[in-house]
């Protein structure tokens, strides 16, 4: 790497990935910055007449380490834009702005003493340019990240984090908290807070001139007593204008009213909101009337525990709740309330986050409302995962940087216990979500064999859901042990969006239909199975549902048994090793089981499953070069699995009056296995899965089981609604205990175990040995490779 880094005098070329990429065991996001020396740079294309290379050596600026990158998906960058670029934090938003360019030109042209408009806690306030570099000291890295240090001003005072010093160090001087550091992404250069108004100011729908619009002070009759409120909406049924108006109430709710728009009466925000009392004290807008509650007073003040991002209710007309989370805090013009911005979680609200033309946040059309803070209460359902969530925190206080979220690997053994064991663990269920609950918890709680899901820029992969399923989902889960109903909720609604699907959010689905959705349809990735039948086409998948006529001669199956009987049944062989073998159990008729129960094979050997692959004769252990399906059943040679035999015991074993009509099938052997010794140590090598996860159904209710540990009594069972809370505006309790008790029946005789009543079995070991519907084998040798 040495050889590679600048010399004294030496320029350097930066680059940004415009595409995800990975180099050995490193990933690399879109958005990461890179660079080379020019002289390696024209080192590497020096050669005019020589072909044109495809490939060239960067050093990557986020962990200096060397990488060989294919051209095609770097972009080169001035080293100034690199400088901005680099003060975002966001590989997705650096490489948004670098792309769209604007605001990244702007912030170039940029000087000393501008005025400019900037984000801070999502909300935009006039400032003053005061500095334009870099805020590390004493860094030795190659090109330090440039920011912007602004002076705020106006309504903008006392919004800030510093007086224009960041860690000790002075870049200017300003009042106290009026001081803010910043990348470019959160500054705009070009507009004044007029400009902005009118450019955000919505043109009319109809040429019609309204005599009222959303946010225009009201009033009206109701039962002869006149009431005053804001509108919130604006519409047309028919011929009849309607006005949507959150009247302006003493209390702790919000309660709509629609009204006929002849009906209301346009008045001046001043005369709906009056000026505060002399005794308020300053009379900053935070401040109260005296005759405020307690509560309310405390929001206002900033003392309330609610903050954006925080997941609340409210009450609307005749005292139905909505619930959302508050995507905005502040103040609205000329009103003196704070106000929440909340983003609902259902088509409820009135705007898409825009208040007189201005966006405060987004959301999708209906789901925004501009709600009194007081109004707003702590949602009861989530209280118990206060302490759980994934925060970012900033660099002491300051306005710097977003950090990506940080990558959890699966819990095992006692890790597993220590966070994943008890109530309010695991993921909470809503709302038919079960099955998606199961699936998620078994495949990533306590194995990485699908991480590739997580991480791995499929040529089809939709970032929006991979993110939502690894930030939301997946790394909450292995950190804190649970996981919130909203974050599957957003991962539901992306579903119902990109599946074609408008029943995803509401409706009971099977596991297996959410896996080839998001597997196959979202994520693109890689088939998990690849079967071939009688020499046929190879068929893809990523379920093996297994198909089977009713066994008489089956009491209690265990899942190697119905494997085979599947598989030979079909003509089917596996094409190559799978490192996830998803196995959905056997249906029958109408009834969802054809087996009263199913032993939990904890090993699956697939061996003789596999098409082209070394078998062993079932009578002397030589390389078999045969294969008999006739003889499947026969228990002469063994009790079980498939029977295949060397040509010497198959002669003899079809030599029988019973076995002459048999019809053996050839096997390809591969070459190196036709000279070895027929007799001695074991010969061919045997392929085998592990069990790492059962899901279970009874009553349309999905459970599961997972394997944390090495042990057989290391299982954990997991329901995402084993309780409740309340009623319809309640929440489910997940929970997650530990069943050892498993362990004893996995060791009991065949002829035991079929006597065993459900009922009486131990703890949940019921629900496994008789709910089974889908089985997960992993091969961790397989995994390392795809």
């Amino acid at each position: 790497m040495s050889s590679l880094l600048p010399s004294a005098g030496d320029g350097n070329c930066y680059y940004i990935l415009t595409e995800d990429c990975s180099y050995g065991n490193k990933y690399f996001q879109a958005g990461t910055m890179c660079f080379c020396s020019e002289r390696s740079y024209l080192h590497n294309f020096a050669d005019a007449d020589g072909p044109l290379a495809c490939f060239l050596r960067v050093i990557m600026l986020d962990d200096s380490s060397t990488v060989t990158l294919n051209i095609e998906i770097l972009q080169p960058v001035r080293e100034e834009m690199a400088a901005f670029l680099l003060a975002v934090g966001s590989h997705n938003e650096r490489l948004n702005f670098f792309l769209e360019r604007s605001n990244l030109e702007a912030a170039l042209k940029a000087t000393l003493g501008q005025k400019v408009m900037v984000e801070v806690e999502r909300q935009r306030w006039p400032g003053v340019i005061r500095y334009i570099g870099s805020i590390y000291k004493n860094t030795t890295a190659v090109l330090a990240p440039l920011f912007f240090g602004v002076e705020l001003q106006d309504e903008g005072e006392n919004r800030g984090r510093s007086d224009g010093s960041y860690h000790g160090t002075e870049y200017f001087r300003c009042k106290r908290n009026c001081g803010v550091f910043l990348p470019f992404t959160r500054v705009h250069f070009a507009s004044t807070p007029d400009d902005d108004h009118e450019k955000q100011k919505p043109k009319p729908d109809t040429e019609e001139e309204l005599p009222v619009k959303v946010g225009d002070a009201v009033s009206f009759y109701v039962d002869e007593v006149l009431t005053k409120g804001v509108a919130m909406a604006v519409y047309r049924e028919g011929t009849q204008w309607f006005v949507k108006v959150c009247p302006e109430e003493e209390g702790t709710t919000d309660i709509f009213r629609e009204i006929p728009m002849d009906s209301v009466v346009k008045e001046s925000l001043q005369s709906l909101f009056p000026p505060f009392e002399p005794d308020v004290g300053l009379g900053h807008p935070n401040q109260l009337k005296p005759e405020t509650s307690e509560n309310a007073e405390e929001c206002e003040s900033g003392n309330s525990s609610l903050e954006v991002n925080s997941m609340v209710q409210i009450t609307l007309d005749k005292g139905s709740q909505v619930s959302g989370i508050i995507r905005w805090l502040g103040y609205l013009p000329q009103i003196k309330h704070k106000m929440a911005g909340v983003e609902l979680d259902e088509d409820k609200g009135v705007s898409a986050g825009e208040w007189l033309g201005q966006f405060y946040f987004h959301c999708a059309p209906k789901r925004g409302l501009f709600v009194k803070l007081q109004s707003c209460q702590p949602d009861l359902r989530f209280q118990c995962s206060r302490d759980t969530d994934l925060n970012l925190v900033g660099y002491g206080g300051q306005e710097v940087l977003p950090q990506a979220p940080e990558n959890f690997p699966p819990l095992r053994n006692e890790a597993a216990v220590h966070v994943l064991l008890g109530r309010m663990k695991g993921i909470q269920g809503h709302c038919n979500s079960c099955y998606m609950d199961v699936a998620l918890f078994s495949l990533f709680s306590c194995t990485s064999v699908l991480d590739s899901m997580l991480f791995k820029p499929f040529p089809l992969c939709d970032r929006n859901v991979q993110s939502i399923l690894r930030d939301e989902i997946v790394n909450p889960l292995r950190k804190s042990g649970f996981v919130r109903a909203r974050s599957v909720m957003h991962l539901r609604e992306q579903l119902t969006d990109k599946g074609q699907c408008s029943s995803f959010t509401n409706a009971e689905k099977d596991p297996e239909e959410f896996l080839n959705l998001i597997m196959h349809h979202i994520l693109g990735i890689e088939p998990l199975l690849k079967l071939q039948s009688g020499g046929q086409k190879e068929q893809d998948c990523y379920c093996y549902q297994i198909f089977m006529d009713q066994q008489e001669d089956l009491v209690v199956p265990d899942v190697q048994q119905l494997v085979e009987r599947s598989f030979l049944s079909s003509d089917l062989k596996l094409v190559e090793i799978p490192s996830c073998f998803i196995i959905q159990m056997p249906r029958f008729g109408k009834e969802y089981k054809m087996f009263s129960k199913i032993i939990p094979s904890l090993e699956l050997d697939i061996t003789d499953l596999l098409l082209d692959s070394p078998r062993e004769c079932c009578v002397c252990g030589d390389v078999a070069t045969l294969e008999c399906s006739e003889c499947f059943k026969d228990k002469v040679f063994a009790a079980t699995g498939l029977k295949q035999f060397c040509s010497s015991c198959s002669r003899q074993v079809h030599s029988h009056y019973r076995r002459k009509a048999h019809k053996p099938t050839r096997l390809h052997v591969p070459q190196e296995f036709h000279s070895w010794n027929p007799r001695g140590s074991q010969q061919v090598p045997r392929e085998k899965m592990e069990l790492f996860a059962v899901l279970c159904i009874e009553t349309s209710h999905y459970v599961s089981f997972v394997k944390y540990g090495p042990e057989d009594q290391h299982w954990m069972f997991f329901d995402s609604m084993a309780d409740r809370h309340g009623d319809e505006n309640g929440f489910n309790i997940p929970t997650v205990t530990l069943c050892p008790e498993v362990a004893k029946y996995l060791d009991l005789p065949l002829a035991a175990l079929a006597l065993e009543q459900p009922r009486d079995m131990d703890g949940v070991a019921k629900r496994l040995f008789c709910d089974a519907y889908m089985y997960m084998y992993q091969s961790k040798k397989m995994a390392l490779y795809k």
